[in-house]
């Protein structure tokens, strides 16, 4: 009787038991947070599909012992008339006469039948015993891996769930480490913490899930620049930026505006028209674009000249749109995929 077995492969040797260098800087920090979220999900999804598989093998296994035991029913069924003639021929031997009659030569018909129904129940009686053996071999095999299976995937998810305990304290220490550097730049964080939450970069993507213009507040991560913020990791690359900029020119760039919610990009519309996206499609909505002042503003300028030179490192761009239709040399935008430091 075949069975379906969960193989148990060990585990792969996670990345981060590798010895790490603590992250310095802020993209640094960045980037190491995201390496590490990204690796607990990969594990969280191992461990979901590890114990499916668990699951699955035991269904299977349960079927297998279930139809043992409907197995074992029916050969009880079987061996009780077997048993009970066996019982009556006891009581009445072949014959009148015994089995004497056959062995002198004298058997009648009733005498053959008795003999061959005998014989029959002999034959059926050995068939009960054999099948009965092969069955409690068969349990006994199964009951057996059953327990080794079970043990396996205990130790299996053990060691998983460790693992994944271990990847999450990692992502917290760095999410942590990246807040204290956002507060020491000039982020802004109240004194329960809730303005930080905004700053992980891992809620990025949960921001992006909102209607544009449409984002929580508490989704929202503070500039340096009072009153401005953007995405999580919108503004973790802009105060990478800024800091450059703040070597260069010794002072901060200089923001007008950056998230706008829904009511704000309306009004902009209206005043500006012409100069602003139809409400609902900015980026500003979107928390990924800013506009800035402070020289920036001018075209060819060399704050202007500087930002063009250095501002894709930090995956902020000046968008072909803004050189023409309309013409807007203060609007900068940030796309992750051009981020080629983080």
């Amino acid at each position: 009787m075949a069975m379906t077995s969960l193989v148990v492969l060990p585990a792969a040797t996670p990345a981060h038991a590798e010895r790490r260098r603590d992250p310095a800087t802020l993209t640094e920090l960045r980037k190491e947070a995201e390496k590490s979220a990204k690796e607990l999900e990969d594990a969280t999804k191992a461990l979901d599909k590890r114990r499916s598989d668990i699951a699955a093998s035991e269904k299977a296994l349960t079927g297998k012992l279930n139809a043992l035991q409907e197995a074992e029913k029916k050969l009880a069924v079987i061996r009780q008339p077997v048993s009970q003639m066996v019982e009556l021929l006891y009581e009445q031997p072949v014959g009148g006469d015994g089995i004497a009659p056959f062995l002198s030569g004298d058997a009648n018909a009733d005498t053959l039948r008795a003999m061959t129904n005998t014989s029959h129940i002999v034959a059926n009686r050995q068939q009960v015993v054999e099948q009965t053996s092969t069955l409690y071999k068969e349990t006994e095999r199964l009951a057996g891996e059953a327990q080794e299976l079970r043990a396996s995937n205990l130790l299996a998810e053990a060691q998983m769930a460790v693992e994944i305990d271990t990847l999450r304290q990692r992502s917290d220490k760095i999410v942590k480490s990246l807040t204290a550097a956002l507060v020491k730049m000039g982020i802004k964080v109240d004194k329960v913490g809730r303005a930080a939450l905004g700053c992980n970069p891992l809620r990025a993507a949960t921001a992006n899930s909102y209607p544009n213009g449409l984002i929580p507040k508490a989704m929202l991560c503070p500039l340096q620049q009072k009153g401005q913020s953007l995405r999580a990791d919108a503004t973790i690359a802009f105060v990478s930026l800024n800091e450059a900029y703040r070597k260069r020119f010794g002072k901060q760039m200089c923001v007008t505006d950056a998230y706008r919610s829904l009511a704000e990009q309306q009004s902009v519309y209206y005043r500006r028209p012409g100069f602003a996206a139809v409400p609902g499609r900015s980026n500003h909505g979107l928390g990924l674009a800013v506009d800035l002042c402070g020289g920036v503003e001018r075209f060819r300028s060399v704050e202007f000249v500087w930002m063009e030179n250095n501002s894709k490192k930090y995956g902020w761009f000046h968008p072909s749109w803004a050189y023409s239709s309309p013409f807007e040399p203060w609007h900068w935008e940030y796309d992750p995929k051009k981020d080629s430091v983080l």
